[in-house]
Order: C-alpha cells, then sequence, then structure tokens
C-alpha cells in the first residue's frame, strides 16, 4: 500500500503473537495474505526494522503530541506503554478500532480485542485519552454497492485496486451474515475521529476488558449504570458516523492518491 499511495514513509513489523496467548489469524475474511482480492504490487523493498515497539518509544518520545491509531490488535501498543511508561504522558492520546457493544469473533468480543485480551486491558487502562471505533460503530458505515462502484469509477490504479478490495470484503461478508449489504469499513474510523470529528456523535464511558472470562475474554464492558458510583469515562466511544459524508471522505483521498 505504501508504494501504491507513493509514500516516503517506513514500515515496522511488530509482534508476532499476542503477549500471552497463541497466534489468531482473520483469513476467513481477509483471505490468506490478509487483503485478498486485489493485483498488489511487490513490496519495493524490507521493512526499516523488525522492532515496531521500539519505533514507537522513539518516536513518541522524539515528538511530543503523536497520536497512536492501532486498527489491530493492541500487542505493539501494550508493549511499547509497558516497556517505556513514560510514553502515556508524552503522546496525545490513542484512537484505536476495535471493541463495541456486541462481537464479531465471538458473541462478545471484537476480533482484534478478542486476539490479545490482556494487550487491550493495558491499552484501555493506560490514563490518557482514548477513541475507541467499535462495531456498533462501524457498522454503520459500509462498502455498499453504489459506494464501491463510486471508487471504482475513479482514474487510476489505487482506485481499480482499493475497489477489487472493498468487493473481496465485502463478499466474505455477506457470505458470512443473515443480513448485510456490505462490508464494515472498519479501520479508516479510528483515523477520521481524528481528522474529522465533527462526523461522529461521541459518548464518553468508563469502559473494562473481560481478560478472562470462558466465553467473553476480550469483550469491552461499558458501564452505562445510572448510579452515581460509575467510575468516571475513560472512553471516548464513536456511536453515529454521518455515512454518506465519510464515505465522500474516503473518496475524495483515493481520488488524491489514484494515478
Amino acid at each position: 500500500m505504501r508504494d501504491l499511495l507513493g509514500l516516503d514513509c517506513p514500515v515496522h513489523s511488530g509482534a508476532n503473537r499476542p503477549l500471552t496467548r497463541p497466534p489468531r489469524h482473520a483469513d476467513y475474511v481477509h483471505g490468506v495474505s490478509g487483503m485478498d482480492g486485489a493485483d498488489l504490487p511487490e513490496p519495493s523493498g524490507p521493512p526499516a526494522s523488525h522492532d515496531a515497539v521500539a519505533y514507537i518509544i522513539e518516536t513518541c518520545r522524539a515528538t511530543e503530541g503523536v497520536w497512536l491509531v492501532p486498527t489491530g490488535p493492541l500487542t505493539n501498543i501494550a508493549l511499547a506503554l509497558r516497556s517505556a511508561p513514560d510514553l502515556a504522558g508524552r503522546i496525545a492520546g490513542i484512537s484505536l478500532m476495535g471493541g463495541g457493544t456486541f462481537g464479531n469473533r465471538t458473541a462478545a468480543a471484537e476480533f482484534n480485542l478478542w486476539c490479545d485480551p490482556e494487550a487491550a486491558e493495558m491499552v484501555f487502562s493506560y490514563g490518557g485519552p482514548l477513541i475507541v471505533a467499535g462495531l456498533d460503530l462501524t457498522h454503520q458505515f459500509q462498502a455498499l454497492p453504489e459506494r464501491i462502484e463510486a471508487v471504482r469509477a475513479l482514474p487510476g490504479r489505487l482506485a481499480s485496486v482499493l475497489a477489487d478490495l472493498f468487493d473481496f470484503f465485502t463478499g466474505t461478508y455477506r457470505s458470512r451474515h443473515h443480513h448485510i449489504t456490505g462490508a464494515p469499513v472498519h479501520d479508516p474510523c479510528a483515523v477520521m475521529a481524528l481528522t474529522h470529528p465533527h462526523l461522529f456523535q461521541r459518548h464518553f464511558a468508563h469502559v473494562e476488558i473481560e481478560t478472562q472470562g470462558a466465553l467473553t475474554a476480550g469483550m469491552t464492558v461499558v458501564d452505562q449504570r445510572d448510579l452515581k458510583e460509575v467510575p468516571e469515562p475513560n472512553c471516548d466511544r464513536l456511536v453515529g458516523i454521518d455515512a454518506e459524508a465519510g464515505w465522500q471522505v474516503i473518496v475524495e483521498a483515493i481520488a488524491h492518491f489514484s494515478r
């Protein structure tokens, strides 16, 4: 993707397994490669390093006020916070995709947090600003057929590649769900929460991560009680999105880079 976008930015590979659990993957959704469905170029070079955690720490220490935007399991972020506790006070915050009031990998847990509940628990309790784009938000932002066609109509290779990826992703979702029209476009929500915050409705709440439950490990437990003893909010939950305006942001971004 870096090469398709023509970006001069480093790519660092990170942890290859959760903190304490065996690796778990989602090839049943994204294909064996993780990005099946499109003709992607071979990377122009290897990763800049195999130590993403060190890169996160060095970057956040060198530049105050960095936002971290994890869109997968939170292992690397948790390792960075554990190895360098000062990061909690240096970063602007964390905007992540994960969790929600319902699950997709289990009845209770979303995949990213289910993969590494212990890492998620560390991140949700780190003490700084935390924005969460969970499933109840991202399922409002779907790659509907007409939205995919708006991308495919753009000129350039990038638009064609991304339209193919959207088609594949939507196909796996439709094949696995009873009632869904397009694949939820999860990860851009965590980015747009920072770049286009006006697109979202929010709800501040205290959220904790279940790590022990046989049926609930990885669950985001949102405290919605109307009681005075409820802990102070630690989480800025995104609960609504202007989906049409959000998709226009996606289309404009793809058009900017597609050539």
